[in-house]
């Protein structure tokens, strides 16, 4: 009946919202909602001789909030298992770091603090700091050591962003299990001492989830930053 359709199409919106946030967070044990039968068993006791239509107009909607999950499904799902406390750096690239440290500490005032050259990274930078206490941001003039060599610290100029993570292992055990994208080498030692790694700035089949574009460093936060992040009233 028309009654009977209505009433589909209402649990396959929600279903289909149970299925973005599947998607987006994991698994639902984390979900304000227990024990709510899907819309699929409840179609079958209402209309059993249209569920296979049922079924296909349903993927239909999922794949589409698989792209763009509302703002008012992430109101269902409890915290996630880590969590960005601030940006931790900024780095910029070119063939020339004299020419970049004439921009950023000459002209503009930040703070040096000290060098880094690593081979395997094809880098050879220079880190500053901007501000001052736990939420300074450091920020990191590099050059390649070898233009001609991967991976280029010069391309693109305004390379990669760093993010503060308070549980780096975990926030890396979630996201790849939600199908991000990182790059080779995984948690490794950065320039500043920290544990780091990079969420890809392009997905594939495997990991669909990356930077969009962006190089993302993910940066284990030291216990005085966290502290200071804690202390903040909201």
């Amino acid at each position: 009946t028309r009654a009977e359709g209505h009433v589909k199409q209402f649990l396959m919106l929600i279903d289909t919202h149970l299925m973005a946030l599947h998607y987006m967070w994991g698994d639902f044990d984390n979900l304000l909602l227990v024990d709510v039968p899907t819309s699929t068993e409840m179609a079958q006791q209402l209309a059993p001789m249209d569920i296979r239509v049922f079924e296909k107009r349903q993927t239909a909607h999922a794949a589409t909030m698989k792209r763009s999950c509302p703002t008012s499904c992430k109101k269902l799902v409890a915290a996630r298992p880590f969590r960005v406390l601030g940006i931790q750096q900024v780095a910029v690239g070119g063939l020339n770091k004299d020419a970049l440290r004439n921009l950023w500490v000459d002209t503009l005032g930040l703070t040096y603090k000290s060098s880094f050259r690593s081979e395997r990274e094809n880098v050879d930078e220079d880190i500053l700091e901007a501000g001052r206490g736990p939420f300074a941001v450091e920020m990191d003039i590099m050059q390649p050591i070898d233009a001609a060599k991967a991976p280029k610290v010069h391309v693109p100029q305004l390379n990669h962003l760093g993010l503060w993570i308070d549980d780096l292992a975990t926030c890396v055990d979630s996201l790849t299990k939600k199908g991000m994208r990182f790059t080779p080498g995984g948690i490794r030692k950065g320039a500043a001492g920290y544990d780091v790694v990079f969420i890809h700035p392009k997905g594939n089949d495997a990991f669909p989830l990356s930077g969009e574009g962006v190089l993302i460093e993910l940066v284990q936060a030291p216990p005085h930053v966290i502290a200071a992040f804690d202390a903040i009233k909201e």
